[in-house]
Parts: C-alpha cells; structure tokens; sequence
C-alpha cells in the first residue's frame, strides 16, 4: 500500500515537469521583435580648455585659516559681542542642545546643579558659569525644573546677539503620551 501510495505522489509530481512553455516563448519572441537592434552612437566628447590657476600666491582655499588671521578678524568688529576665542571649550560644548536633556538636580541649601544627560547617554552636573551646547550657553541659573543659559547667537554679519534659552526638565510620563 505504501509502495503505491510513494508511486502515486511520484508520478503525480513529476506530471507537473512537462508543462507546456508555448506563452514563455511568444513572450520572448515578442520581446525580440519590439527590441531595437542598433546602438545609440556615444555622444561628442567636448575639447578641453585649460584654466592656469591665478591666484597662487593666495591661501589655498583647502588649508585652514591661520589662527593670525582669526584674530584680525575678531579684532576688526570691536563693537559688537563674540566668543572669548581663548576660553577652553567645557565636555557639554560638544552636543546640541536638542542632544541634552535635564534629568534632575542634586543640591544642599545654597549651591544647586542639574543634571543634563548628553546623546551618548552620559550624565553630566552643572551648575552656575557652566557652559553646554554649540553657541557658547553660559549657565545663568538652576532651577529644580529648568535650567537657564544666555547663548551667544552669530547674526549674520560678523557680530553676535544674546539670547537666553531654557532646558527643561524631562517628564517620562508625558513623553509617553
């Protein structure tokens, strides 16, 4: 009984194989008709004009700037606010500011500091004169919400405008929502 079930599913099988292939065919005979048999010429390879290069003895746009050169320029727009080019850049300088978020405070009665997660998921403290973010953001207060920070925002024109900006405590129970 098995034997001839075994032959059954065999035969049934392999009836599959001997399909016709007459629609495969045509389709292919179809495509040969309609495909053009000639190839677009490459197109005029237009002629080279050499350019000399004229300004050799300037600074090659590709090298920084000398740090002579910063200087002169900060130097020019005396009136106006900018960075202190010499002050040495805090770990919290690195990140944006959408990549910090406050997660809290530590503090005894008279001295208090936030605690600001980075995007790498570290966990900073900082408190007043702390600086975080890309715009130079001094830490003007902490509160046990938020933290305040006067950025220095370039305008445009060489010159830099104030501007106080607030990180607020993260909530995870409305982030949820």
């Amino acid at each position: 009984m098995r034997a001839l079930l075994l032959a059954g599913t065999s035969v049934l099988l392999l009836s599959g194989c001997f399909d016709s292939v007459d629609h495969i065919q045509a389709h292919m005979d179809n495509v040969k008709a309609n495909t053009r048999q000639r190839i677009e010429p490459l197109p005029q390879v237009k002629e080279f004009s050499h350019i000399s290069y004229a300004a050799a003895n300037e600074r090659s746009p590709f090298a920084e700037p000398t740090p002579e050169a910063i200087q002169e320029r900060l130097l020019q727009q005396q009136d106006c606010l900018y960075p202190d080019p010499n002050r040495r850049k805090e770990l919290l300088e690195r990140f944006a500011l959408e990549n910090l978020t406050m997660r809290g405070t530590l503090g005894d009665g008279d001295k208090l500091w936030g605690l600001i997660e980075s995007a790498d998921k570290s966990l900073y403290r900082v408190t007043i004169d702390n600086y975080l973010g890309l715009f130079s953001g001094k830490v003007i207060n902490v509160e046990p919400t938020y933290i305040d920070l006067l950025e220095l925002i370039p305008d445009g024109s060489g010159c830099w405008v104030e501007r106080e900006t607030r990180i607020q405590m993260y909530d995870a129970a409305t982030a949820g929502n």
